[in-house]
């Protein structure tokens, strides 16, 4: 390194050397982009226009340190954007322009995996880092501009070599970062008032909580599979596709956890399930919920108005509301007895249960409805002879699939960072019919996203039936009805009387508990309610309470008393 360069502190030392190097440096932390503005500020590297966080030299800082680095482009169009500084710019470097940057990548990727033999760990992953953002610019440049498929394979070839040498690296930082944490040598996060020599922090060794996450993950599945990092990025490369960060970390994210760790498959079911279901289904007034964990289910279920019974295979002490508490079985032993043909709500563990569960559900329980939450996938598979029961021989009548992914369903206990769902869903809803079987030929399937439902009111428990998103027939001015539907005048009228009655019986209510006692919609129990008051039969109370008025008595008094004379008389 030349004496010309201007003394420097620990950390922008450490970026100028990896700038130099590798072309490249990309500040992820909060320090390293602190850092840099301080060393743009003195002209010695500039960040990318299109990345913020990618930082390349100056000429500035080339001249200082005597390394001759190739321009190319004048950050034309497609390639990288020229660096925000006032010093001179430097373009940058992409490989296959000139033979040169190519021999002088091959080279540094040589060092990067010397490094790493050689124990230097950390070196080795700054290097290999800033290589790998080298190749991906240079083979994204050379597609731009319509290079050759062999200069664009040859980008791509030492893009998926730096990753090889960065992924390996962050394999040893989690080994060597447990091992010290074991023996008690990482610091926790916070101010250190007094250094211990042994002891360091995460951001001394350049990562944070979620970095070493991901780094603990990938060295988990590398100890299962050795030569997992390498299938994944030979099958990109066979597959003429950029071997990037994403696709690594995409394939650790689709592998099924193992049996030890997925436990009694307790997954928490999104609250954003709940509100569309219910907003699109109601059930009987008493529900089922034989898996119910940690009540993510029951506990929507109660808001909206039902009662549930519940149970699960482990015993985690849940209550109903009422105080009623879980009863613990594996569901695939139990015997419905009296309860034969409750309704069923509930979200099933998946793996090897994931076809025995829905059918011993329909065999045994026999519910007139139930609605599982399941992997888009169940629809298809034909080999399993559970599988063909629910879904060719018993087929559910609806398929509700959430065009928007649901929010990651952690296993229970998870403490990693909370990441976006790999999995397509939809709740499979099976009505049993007279003569006791499910379905009437192929399911309904039905686009849903659950953003639509986040404010929806759910429909009242007990009435049955389905208000699925609007349909067409061929002609494009009919509905897709099975029955008319009736005005808001005519079920007001066929409430009227019913309405009154339970009035009688209560000395104040408002719209929701009118709704609920008699089972009607919304819209139903404020039209009665403005009825009723025109017609002076209930009066206001406190707030939005209503209480049954004078001539509201009288009027089912004398009501009764017609009733009784009439009965008398026949």
């Amino acid at each position: 390194m030349s004496d010309q360069l201007p003394k420097l502190g620990p950390k922008a030392q450490t970026i100028v050397d990896a700038v130099l190097q590798a072309g490249v440096y990309r500040a992820e932390k909060q320090s390293d982009v602190v850092a840099c503005r301080s060393l743009n500020g003195r002209g010695l590297i500039g960040r990318d226009k299109k990345d913020g966080a990618a930082w390349y030299p100056t000429a500035k800082l080339c001249d200082l340190a005597g390394v001759t680095l190739p321009e190319i482009g004048q950050g034309g169009e497609g390639g990288p954007g020229a660096p925000e500084t006032g010093a001179d710019r430097l373009p940058v470097p992409v490989i296959g322009i000139e033979p040169s940057p190519a021999a002088d990548l091959v080279a540094a990727i040589e060092s990067a995996r010397a490094l790493l033999d050689a124990g230097d760990v950390q070196s080795a992953l700054l290097l290999s880092t800033g290589l790998y953002e080298r190749a991906k610019a240079g083979a994204a440049y050379a597609q731009k501009v319509k290079a050759s498929r062999e200069l664009i394979d040859k980008a791509r070839r030492m893009q998926a070599e730096a990753l090889k040498i960065e992924s390996m690296c962050y394999v040893a930082m989690a080994d060597a970062i447990d091992e010290a944490q074991a023996k008690g040598h990482v610091a926790r996060q916070g101010r250190i008032k007094v250094r211990d020599a042994d002891v360091f922090t995460l951001d001394d060794v350049g990562l944070d909580k979620r970095r070493l996450h991901e780094a603990r993950k990938l060295r988990n599945v590398v100890r299962e599979q050795p030569d997992f990092v390498e299938r994944v990025i030979a099958a990109r490369l066979e597959a003429g596709l950029d071997p990037s960060r994403r696709s690594l970390s995409h394939a650790i994210g689709t592998r099924s956890a193992p049996a030890d760790e997925k436990g009694d498959q307790l997954y928490q079911t999104p609250i954003e399930a709940m509100r569309t279901l219910l907003a699109l289904e109601s059930f009987s007034a008493t529900v089922k919920e034989p898996a119910v964990g940690k009540g993510a289910i029951m506990r929507p279920l109660e808001d909206a108005g039902y009662d549930v019974m519940i149970a699960d295979l482990v015993d985690r002490g849940v209550a109903t509301r009422h105080g009623e508490l879980q009863q613990v079985g594996d569901f695939l032993l139990s015997v419905a007895g009296g309860s034969v043909g409750v309704d069923i709500v509930t979200n099933p563990p998946y793996a090897e249960l994931a076809n025995s569960f829905p059918a011993h559900a329909l065999r045994e329980h026999k519910p007139r409805k139930m609605a599982l939450l399941l992997n888009w996938n169940f629809a298809a598979g034909f080999d399993d002879p559970n599988r063909v029961f629910v879904m060719d021989e018993n087929p559910p009548s609806r398929v509700y699939l959430f065009t928007r992914r649901l929010p990651m369903m952690h296993r229970d206990g998870w403490d990693g960072p909370e990441a976006s769902s790999q999995m397509n869903t939809a709740w499979f809803v099976w009505e049993r019919n007279d003569d006791g079987s499910y379905g009437d030929g192929f399911p309904r399937i039905i686009r849903v996203d659950w953003k639509a439902y986040e404010n929806a009111a759910p429909l009242v428990p007990g009435a049955g039936g389905n208000v699925a998103p609007m349909t067409f027939r061929p002609e494009p001015d009919e509905f897709a009805r099975e029955t008319p539907r009736k005005t808001l005048e005519e079920r007001c009228g066929e409430e009227r009387a019913r309405a009154l009655v339970w009035m009688l019986e209560h000395d104040t209510f408002d719209a929701v508990t009118l709704r609920r006692g008699i089972g009607v919609r919304p819209s139903v129990a404020d039209a009665l309610i403005a009825e009723l008051s025109s017609d002076g039969l209930i009066d206001p109370r406190d707030g939005a309470e209503w209480a049954l008025s004078d001539t509201g008595k009288l009027a089912l008094e004398a009501t009764a008393g017609a009733l009784l004379v009439m009965e008398v008389t026949q």
